[in-house]
Parts: C-alpha cells; sequence; structure tokens
C-alpha cells in the first residue's frame, strides 16, 4: 500500500457481539412518526460527520471540511450509500434495504419519489433510540423472522479530546432470529468512490477500488488519482473491524445505464447473498460493495460491525490559504485510522458508555439531560474543527453547504459552556487564540479571528460583550484547570483587553462602571448608552478580572476593578431598573468621539436617532453576563432580587404559549401552535425599527433566560422554557440534534449545558480545591473539563448533615474542601487526590 492520504472506503465486518453494544443507554425513544426529521451527526470533534437517520439511511456527508447538507453521493436515484440484508430460511429468500419506510414528503417529486433508495425494498416498521453519542434504529417488517437493530456512534469522553476526535463512525447491526429455524444471512454495505466532490464544489476523476486485506482488516481501499493533493476534497474513508464470516465484494459495479447498474446488483445479491465482481471503466467515481455472510442459529443475536473511518488533511474554512486539519496529523491515512482504532474501541466504547449512563442517570429533569446531551453534537458538526496548530475554531454555525459567520466570534461562543466543562483543553485553547493572538496590546480584542492566523491583524473590529465576555471564560477556565501557567501568560492582554473599556470615546469612558458608549454586540448592532446587557457583562468581567489580579498581587487593578463593580451595579439599579425589568437608555455620543474600531454592524449610520435599538424593551437574555457569572461562582452583579423579578417580567412579557397569532418579522426558528420565549417584548413603548431580531425565538439566548430561572429557584419556569425548546426539536418537525440560529448546529445552544450546574450547585476551583453542590439530594453528574464523576448526596447519616460521596469515572481531581450551599462544609488537611476508578467519602456535620 503507497503512502500518504487516499480515499479509503473499507468495508468490512465481523460476527462478533461488541463489548457494550448490546445495552447501550437510552435517553429519549422516538416513534415512527418522530423519526423522518433525525439526523444525528456522527464522527469526531473537528473531524467532520456522516449523519444517521432517523429510518436507518446515512446522510448529509459532511466529512470534507464543509458542510454539505442533503449530500448523498451516489451515481442513481437508488444507489446512494446503503446497506442491505439477505435472509435465506427453508429455501426462502430475501433481500432488502436496512431502513425504514419512506416519509410521505418525500413521495413526490419531478421524477416521482425523492428520498434516496426510495424504490428498494425496506423494513416497514422503524423507530429510533438515543443517549448521544449513541443512535439506535430498531427496524421489523412482518414479512421475516428477523429484527434488526441498526446502531452507530463515535467515542465521546469528557477530558479525552483527542479519542474523542477520531474520523470514524462506528455502525452495528444486531440481528435477531425470532424463529426456531437457523437462518443464512448477509449484510452488505456500499458507497461511492467519490473522491474529489464535496456536493458543492470539486469534480472526481481517476478514482479508483481495490480489496484489500492486512492487520486484521479486510475492506476496499479507494484512491483517485485526479483530484489534487491541495484540496479540501482530497481524502479517505473506511469500513472495517476483525472478520468472521464469508466476506463478498465488488470494487466496481456496472456503468450506469437506465437502471441497469443497480438492477445487475440486486439480481446478483438476491441470489444467494453473496457478490460477484464486475468492471466499469467509464465511472469517474465506482461504486464499491462488500458483503459479509454467516448463520444465524434459532432464537439468537449476533452483531455485524463495521467501523466507517476517513482522513481529509485539508480545509480552507474562511482562509485565505490552505490549512491542515489536526486530526489527520494522527493518522497516514484512512486504513491507518482503521487500523489504529481498532484494538482500542472496545474500551473506548466502554468509556463512552459509562459517561453516557452516569449522566443519564443523574437526578436531573429528562429534558435537562436531552438538551445538554444532545447538542453536544454540534462539536462534532462542520461548525467545529482543530487546526494542525492544536487550535480549535468554529463558525458560529452552518448554512447547507458552507460555514456561516466565520471567526470563533466571541459574542456568539460566550453564551456556549459545554466545552468548558467537558473538554477544558479545547476551551484553553480558545482563550489562547483570543488574548494571545486575537488582542492587541491596546486592548482591541478582533471577534472575529481571521485564518490564517498572520490575518488577524486585519479584522480589528471590538464587540463589548465579546470581549468582556471572554474574561470571565478566562477567569473559569483558570479555576476549572488550576493552571498558573495559563493564567500567568494571558493576564496582560486580559487587563488590557479590560482597560480599553476606559479610553476616551470607550464602553466606559467616564470610568464609572457603566457602559454608555457605541457598543456593538451580538444582535449585530450598535447599541448606543447604557443598557442591561453590555452593563451586566461588563460587570461580570469587572468581578472576574478582580479575582485574577488578587491572585497575581496587583493590588492596583483589583481595587479599581472593585470599586467600579460596586458603582456600575448600584447605577444600573438605580437608573436601568425599572420595577419588572432593566431597560436600555439610548444616548449617542458625538460621533468624533467614537473610535472607529467600535462601529461595525447596523445602528451605526444615523447617530442622531440611530435604528436597532433596545429602548424600554423587555430583552430576553438582558441578564446574560449575570448568568455567566453564577455558572462561574462570581456571585450577583446586581441586586438579587431585582435578577428575581426580571426573570419573572421575561416570563410575563416574552413567553408565547402559542406562536399562531406572533407576528415576525425576520426568521422563524419557532412558529405555529409551538411555545417559545421571545427575544424581546414591549410591555411599554417600542422604538420604531428595533434590533432585527427582536420578534424571533433562538434557543441559545433561551436557555441562558431559563438557566437564569433555574439560579434564581424559578424552577417551573426555567424548565418549561428548555422542555419547550426540545418539543420543538422532536424528530418530526425538526432533528433532535440541530439546533439552528444563523445556520445548522449553532454554538450558542450549547449553553444548554448549564442547567447541570444550575440544578446541582456545581462549581470546582482547582485553585482551592473546593467542590461546592446546592443543598440537594441524589445522584448527579459533575464534570470540569478534565476529569468528570458521579456525586451521591445523601441526607443525616450518623450525626452527619449531609454525606457527599465523590466518584471520579475518568481523570483525577484534588479536592480539599466539600461545600454544600447553606448545610455546612467539610474541609481535609491535605487535598486529597482522587483517581479513575476511586471514591471518597465526605461526611458534614
Amino acid at each position: 500500500m503507497k503512502s500518504g492520504i487516499t480515499l479509503l472506503f473499507i468495508i468490512a465486518s465481523a460476527i462478533c457481539q461488541p463489548l457494550h453494544s448490546s445495552d447501550w443507554p437510552v435517553l429519549k425513544k422516538y416513534d415512527q412518526e418522530h423519526i423522518y426529521k433525525i439526523a444525528m451527526p456522527v464522527g469526531g470533534i473537528g473531524t467532520g460527520t456522516v449523519s444517521l437517520g432517523g429510518r436507518g439511511n446515512l446522510q448529509d456527508w459532511e466529512i470534507m471540511g464543509r458542510p454539505a447538507k442533503g449530500y448523498n453521493p451516489g451515481s442513481g436515484r437508488n444507489n446512494s450509500a446503503f446497506f442491505t440484508l439477505y435472509t435465506e430460511t427453508n429455501g426462502k429468500k430475501d433481500l432488502r434495504l436496512l431502513e425504514g419506510p419512506v416519509p410521505f414528503y418525500q413521495y413526490e417529486g419531478a421524477s416521482g419519489a425523492i428520498a434516496t433508495n426510495h424504490g428498494l425494498p425496506r423494513f416497514s416498521e422503524a423507530t429510533f433510540e438515543a443517549a448521544y453519542p449513541f443512535g439506535q434504529v430498531n427496524l421489523s417488517t412482518s414479512h421475516l423472522p428477523v429484527t434488526v437493530k441498526m446502531k452507530a456512534f463515535n467515542p465521546l469522553i469528557p477530558g479525552d479530546v483527542d479519542n474523542s476526535s477520531i474520523p470514524v463512525a462506528v455502525i452495528d447491526f444486531e440481528i435477531r432470529n425470532n424463529s426456531d429455524e437457523a437462518i443464512t444471512f448477509g449484510i452488505c454495505g456500499t458507497m461511492q468512490n467519490f473522491i474529489g466532490e464535496d456536493g458543492s464544489e470539486g469534480k472526481a476523476k481517476d478514482n479508483t477500488n481495490n480489496y484489500l486485506e492486512n492487520n486484521g482488516i479486510r475492506g476496499i481501499l479507494m484512491t483517485s488519482e485526479g483530484a489534487d493533493r491541495n484540496i479540501d476534497q482530497w481524502g479517505t474513508i473506511a469500513l472495517s473491524t476483525p472478520s468472521s464470516g464469508e466476506i463478498s465484494y465488488r470494487t466496481a459495479w456496472l456503468p450506469e445505464r437506465w437502471g441497469s447498474s443497480i438492477l445487475d446488483f440486486w439480481d446478483d445479491l438476491s441470489s444467494d447473498g453473496k457478490l460477484e465482481n464486475r468492471k466499469d471503466e467509464v465511472s469517474e467515481k465506482p461504486m464499491a460493495s462488500l458483503s459479509v455472510g454467516n448463520t444465524l442459529a434459532a432464537r439468537s443475536v449476533v452483531t455485524v460491525r463495521f467501523l466507517l473511518t476517513w482522513n481529509f488533511p485539508n480545509r480552507t474554512a474562511w482562509s485565505t490559504e490552505p490549512l491542515k486539519n489536526y486530526y489527520s496529523t494522527k493518522y497516514t491515512d484512512a486504513w491507518d485510522v482503521a487500523v489504529k482504532t481498532n484494538p482500542q474501541l472496545d474500551l473506548l466504547e466502554k468509556k463512552c458508555a459509562e459517561f453516557v449512563e452516569a449522566f443519564c442517570s443523574s437526578d436531573l429533569p429528562t429534558d435537562v439531560k436531552e438538551s445538554a446531551l444532545f447538542n453536544l453534537s454540534t462539536l462534532r458538526s462542520q461548525t467545529c474543527f482543530r487546526l494542525s496548530d492544536g487550535n480549535f475554531y468554529a463558525w458560529e454555525g452552518c448554512d447547507d453547504k458552507t460555514g456561516c459567520c466565520f471567526g470563533s466570534c466571541t459574542h456568539v461562543w460566550n453564551y456556549e459552556t459545554a466545552t468548558a466543562f467537558l473538554f477544558g483543553d479545547i476551551a484553553k485553547s480558545m482563550r489562547k487564540v483570543e488574548f494571545s493572538l486575537a488582542t492587541k496590546d491596546n486592548g482591541i480584542m478582533s471577534f472575529r479571528v481571521k485564518l490564517p492566523l498572520d490575518n488577524i491583524p486585519d479584522f480589528a473590529k471590538v464587540a463589548a460583550d465579546g470581549q468582556m465576555g471572554c474574561i470571565i471564560k478566562l477567569y473559569r477556565e483558570w479555576q476549572f484547570s488550576g493552571d498558573e501557567n495559563f493564567l500567568r501568560e494571558l493576564y496582560p492582554k486580559a487587563v488590557a483587553a479590560l482597560s480599553y473599556a476606559w479610553i476616551k470615546g470607550g464602553w466606559d469612558g467616564n470610568q464609572d462602571g457603566v457602559m454608555e458608549g457605541v457598543q456593538h454586540n451580538t444582535m449585530d448592532v450598535e447599541y448606543y448608552g447604557p443598557n442591561p446587557q453590555m452593563t451586566i457583562w461588563y460587570l461580570g468581567a469587572l468581578r472576574a478580572m478582580e479575582e485574577m489580579s488578587i491572585y497575581m498581587k496587583d493590588k492596583e487593578m483589583a481595587a479599581k476593578c472593585r470599586k467600579l463593580f460596586l458603582t456600575g451595579s448600584k447605577w444600573t439599579d438605580e437608573n436601568l431598573f425599572n420595577g419588572e425589568y432593566y431597560i436600555h437608555k439610548i444616548m449617542v455620543p458625538a460621533k468624533e468621539d467614537i473610535p472607529s474600531e467600535q462601529l461595525v454592524g447596523m445602528g451605526s449610520a444615523d447617530y442622531g436617532n440611530p435604528d436597532y435599538q433596545l429602548g424600554e424593551g423587555c430583552l430576553v437574555d438582558q441578564l446574560v453576563g449575570q448568568y455567566l457569572a453564577h455558572v462561574c461562582g462570581l456571585g450577583y452583579l446586581v441586586k438579587k432580587e431585582n435578577v428575581a423579578k426580571t426573570l419573572q417580567s421575561i416570563m410575563k412579557y416574552n413567553y408565547r404559549n402559542d406562536l399562531s397569532d406572533h407576528f415576525n418579522c425576520f426568521r422563524s426558528y419557532a412558529l405555529g401552535n409551538e411555545a417559545a420565549l421571545l427575544m424581546a417584548s414591549y410591555p411599554k413603548s417600542r422604538p420604531v425599527n428595533p434590533f432585527p431580531y427582536f420578534t424571533e425565538v433562538m434557543t441559545g439566548f433561551e436557555y441562558a433566560a431559563a438557566i437564569g430561572m433555574l439560579y434564581e429557584g424559578q424552577k417551573e419556569n426555567g424548565l418549561k422554557c428548555i422542555s419547550n425548546i426540545r418539543n420543538r426539536y422532536d424528530g418530526r418537525k425538526r432533528s433532535p440534534f440541530d439546533e439552528a440560529e444563523c445556520g445548522h448546529h449553532y454554538g450558542r445552544a450549547m449553553a444548554s449545558w448549564s442547567a447541570v450546574p444550575a440544578l446541582t450547585g456545581f462549581h470546582y476551583s482547582a485553585v482551592t480545591n473546593e467542590m461546592k453542590f446546592s443543598d440537594i439530594k441524589g445522584s448527579f453528574f459533575w464534570s470540569d473539563g478534565y476529569s468528570y464523576g458521579t456525586a451521591d448526596i445523601s441526607d443525616e447519616v450518623a450525626g452527619a448533615k449531609r454525606t457527599v460521596t465523590i466518584s471520579v469515572l475518568n481523570g483525577t481531581i484534588d479536592i480539599g474542601k466539600i461545600t454544600v450551599d447553606g448545610v455546612g462544609s467539610f474541609t481535609v488537611k491535605k487535598p486529597k487526590l482522587i483517581q479513575t476508578g476511586a471514591n471518597e467519602i465526605f461526611a458534614i456535620k
């Protein structure tokens, strides 16, 4: 086998029972009416994915460095990638697609049905079960004495970035014989060698397929002599497993001629479940198929495993120059991915299932667990990627064929917390890019990062919320990691970023703790004058910087932050709180006083009477800075009672139980009889032309409000809002794995993870070695980005007010103090190091 990257399609299978596949955890079940919009991304962090459809189809082949919604490569209507099942019992033969029924909305098109592989026999019943990253399709039909469970996953292990970044989709077929007779069967996988094309760009040329056997792998290697090795569309794919059973294959089908190609394939496989090879010297993109056959004893179950792996090293993203994917530095090609992954796969599956089971077993509401867990799929989507420098980058979301809104946008990624709680190294890499590379010595932080990194200075535009939020997140990453060198490295730029607010004409040019200047923000507009959204972000940044400055023994900065925080918090409560919620007081500075880098979006044209302002509206995320401050343990930024009242007012004015009568002047992410929180409401007076999104609904903002409610003890309202979101993403109307905003798989939606610490009160500081929880009882999942486990909190035992058992499932953690709020603390003389598989019991007396 020649070295370098080639497109490899290995379809190899074994008759085996994977270590844990038979009892994967299940959090959510979808009946047949709720499966047709399901598309679960399967792939690693930064590797791209292929999605498992709710009926068992593979769709959206997004493995080449760009989004590709609806891209299903194949040379005809009935030969997109698919799997088939052949059975023979007592002389009765059957061959059918391993998929459920075609949805009705795909019945009609200009040339008939538009579903992939619509003309193939299939199973009549299908349901879907999920606990991300595990997806399972249950298939049955009255025509066969067997049932099939199709399973797919990619290892996702908190704290283990590399093993969560493998370009693999593990696909198992668990076949159950419900009869008293032995059954001869075969499972065949088929796909096209489409190297050179990604659904939008490129053209395949001189692609060939070859059958290989080595390193315990049998399969079909796909290569291309014609594709340019420097384009994003050049790479590899594979399916593999330790092989048992009888293998037959095709490295080509007959050339496509009016359906004759698939007719020949179907006739061949239908005869005995085995394939005879064909030649195709015409097609640039030849088909390939591999069948695995064996005998299934009466009343028995076997599992056939396929590993789909790939390696596409090149990525353009928003760069002006070619870039390299980090994951591809780990492998020579996709065959190498299969060979390296297979020996450790049982362990990775076990660790992944252990994580998911621990999380799903936590004593939290199902919708909270679903929203937190299922939105992790965004980390695997084309929204996110890692480059060869090891850093993590992201779009805001994905359009169907391109990324949406470049640059790891700070004001969008401020909201999500999943990366920090599950993959601390990723979160730290984002902070390093923001401060070390994107922040100038004068404190200007480019809120979008250009690529390659040398181009960052070309953007040089600031976002008030983005910049302040990054300071809070720097504090969070330092607390979770306890990495003093990390803080010392980034502290000077963090000071500069905060101090930028104090320049002449700046956000807080008069240094009174309130943002009055021109504030570009996540609404893609500039706000003029003090408003709750920006000012409370600022107050959170002041608190975070105060804590970091104290640690750094920077007394002057700590004192200044404290002073500004106190004056700003007091002013905000006295001047912006109207008795129900916080409002925006529009104040337009002189044009000549506005630094040019602050004018970015809409609202910058008419300085005397600017459009796109919030005004006296009740904004859904006006307390977003308080939300993140709670997550980070920074305390209240404004009066506690005002926070509680504001959240009640958001429910009073922004909540709609039914949107059928709601007027929306822009995009609709919720509609009809769906319930949601509006972006803003105007119970008193409304600007003629408010910020553009005020009539919309977007889940990331809803989560910020809902989780704020949970922190304030408004549990019923908070959980109602979270449940409403998940009801909208129910598999019938929308995919449960694709919460959209400005694009699919939107980063902000991963704010959903914050409901976990909100309900448990979890906070951990590796600086002080203290772990905290609310006064709760039960078993709860915890994670800090580097380790994870469970906390079992029980009632009074043997004189203790609370007994807290901390179990570590992966990683290690030092605990010197356990606190249950309102109950007390337990302090040890020397921090206890708890390692993987161990636990410690702390009695709070």
